[in-house]
């Protein structure tokens, strides 16, 4: 470790102390969220399953609230519900990433893990720091206990990217396919474009430029965070696009997070070469709450297809002010979500490991699910919450109202599923929408300050922060028919 090293993780530790014995004073502090110990956290990033732990890194800037100088923090845990805070790993303390560790993934491979990912630096002087003054190149490092990290190599440096691309390369996704490894990274093009770029490798170390893929129109002018996997027999190619516009019932966040099914492997024809674009009328939005971005996906030990995503946005435009900043951390990671595919949907929902926390119940019955034709009126019913909550709920009829409190509201009705933040639980934000031919089923995990919420088993998700007043409050639901169970949950073990 050099003295850089040392200097910056003794000081990282002394923000981190600090706030640990601050905890008690922070009234939206999470029970079931990952977030950081201090500062700022956006991207997950390096999501594995090694030697029986699961691993979550994360972009981190532990010395500035509103974010700034990027490093990796890390968790794992045995069972995705207890959880150990395991330091920050990667530092900013070589020539090739000394303005930032951004983001990127992990790779299991030959009992070491490794890590991939873009080391940022800005140059001083009069650029844009988009089409120059900026070089960002791709790193790895490698572990054989999954904490502790060799020296840095670069793998593709800047100057070997293809010409026609901004100086916005970055977040590298790599995995195994056959007996070759593949990696995406995102990328702005020079006329605005957003693409993904393949690269391949025999070795782990020397990668050549494959192929890029893209949309025939342009669709939004950059793609962060890619991601590439099977399910279902099917490909999926996620992307997070900036610069898409904004619409009433999609798009409604300043940027996007989503999914195109896709063989990107497909060939053309006449002359076999790869097919350089794919269908921008494809791409469904993973999520449609106000605090969804940068997902990533990894295989467990069970086989399952898990995403994580940063319950986050960067540069919001409203008027968003986060109340978190007062108490010296912003943001979390959402729950993690096993993937299934569904014809030309995929649906999410919690991990199996998170019902163990469920706790005593209450039930909630209107009277036995009716035939949504046959329901003459609205039933209601009222019963009060103190903290973190799992509701699960059937219903029935054409339109179903949710209240949490006077913060919170779901509303389906006319095949539209709008989400409502009272003025202060928004901090700035007030309503999200999304189109959903039937609402059958609702799962709403509520925490401190965070709410995710799952419809028909995860087709549609709402992901939010929100900041109620008070934690004690009311559920009330009203519907033609419902039943269902509402759980208080066990706090999550987070150990520092």
């Amino acid at each position: 470790m050099s003295a850089l090293s040392k200097v910056l993780a003794q000081e990282i530790r002394k923000i981190e102390d600090t706030h640990l014995v601050e905890q008690t004073l922070q009234k939206y502090r999470l029970t079931h969220h990952l977030m950081p110990p201090a500062g700022w956290l956006n991207d997950p990033n390096g999501l594995c399953y090694f030697k029986g732990r699961y691993h979550v890194f994360f972009q981190y800037s532990p010395f500035e609230v509103e974010g700034g100088l990027k490093c990796w923090g890390h968790y794992s845990s045995e069972d995705l519900i207890e959880w150990r805070y395991e330091g920050a790993p990667l530092l900013p303390d070589s020539p090739d990433d000394c303005h930032g560790v951004y983001s990127g993934s992990a790779l299991v491979e030959g009992g070491k893990m490794h890590l991939f990912y873009t080391g940022n630096v800005k140059l001083d002087g009069d650029y844009d720091y988009i089409n120059n003054g900026r070089v960002t190149s791709t790193i790895h490092v490698e572990s054989e206990d999954g904490i502790h990290f060799g020296e840095k190599a670069v793998v593709i440096p800047f100057s070997a990217y293809p010409a026609d691309y901004t100086c916005h390369i970055r977040d590298p996704k790599v995995w195994k396919q056959g007996d070759t490894y593949r990696m995406i990274l995102g990328g702005r093009k020079k006329d605005d474009r957003g693409a993904v770029l393949f690269y391949t490798s025999s070795d782990l170390r020397a990668w050549s430029f494959e192929k890029e893929v893209s949309t025939e129109e342009p669709f939004g002018y950059m793609w962060e965070c890619p991601d590439y996997f099977e399910l279902g027999g099917r490909g999926v190619l996620s992307v997070s696009p900036q610069g898409l516009e904004r619409e009433e019932y999609r798009y409604q966040n300043v940027y996007q997070s989503g999914y195109f099914l896709t063989d990107v492997d497909e060939k053309n024809p006449d002359d076999g070469a790869f097919r350089k674009y794919i269908n921008d009328g494809t791409f469904r939005e993973w999520d449609m709450g106000f605090d969804f971005y940068a997902p990533q996906t990894f295989t467990d030990g069970k086989g399952r297809r898990i995403l994580i995503g940063w319950m986050g946005m960067p540069d919001a435009q409203e008027e968003y002010i986060n109340p978190t900043a007062q108490e010296g951390w912003q943001h979390c990671l959402t729950l993690p979500r096993e993937l299934t595919a569904k014809g030309e949907k995929i649906y999410q929902y919690p991990v199996q490991e998170f019902d163990a926390l469920r706790m005593e119940c209450c039930k909630l019955n209107s009277e036995t699910i009716c035939d949504a034709g046959k329901a003459q009126n609205m039933k209601k019913v009222r019963t009060n919450v103190a903290g973190p909550f799992d509701l699960e709920l059937e219903v029935g009829g054409d339109s179903t109202e949710i209240h949490l409190g006077a913060d919170l509201s779901l509303v389906y009705e006319n095949g539209c599923a709008e989400l409502k933040l009272s003025e202060e639980a928004g901090a700035g934000r007030r309503r999200r929408k999304a189109r959903l031919d039937e609402l059958k089923e609702v799962r709403i995990v509520a925490d401190t300050s965070a709410v995710e919420i799952y419809l028909n088993r995860g087709e549609v998700v709402f992901s939010t922060r929100y900041f109620p007043a008070e934690t004690k409050k009311y559920l009330e639901i009203k519907a033609e028919a419902f039943r269902g169970r509402v759980y208080a949950l066990a706090g999550m073990t987070f150990s520092l």
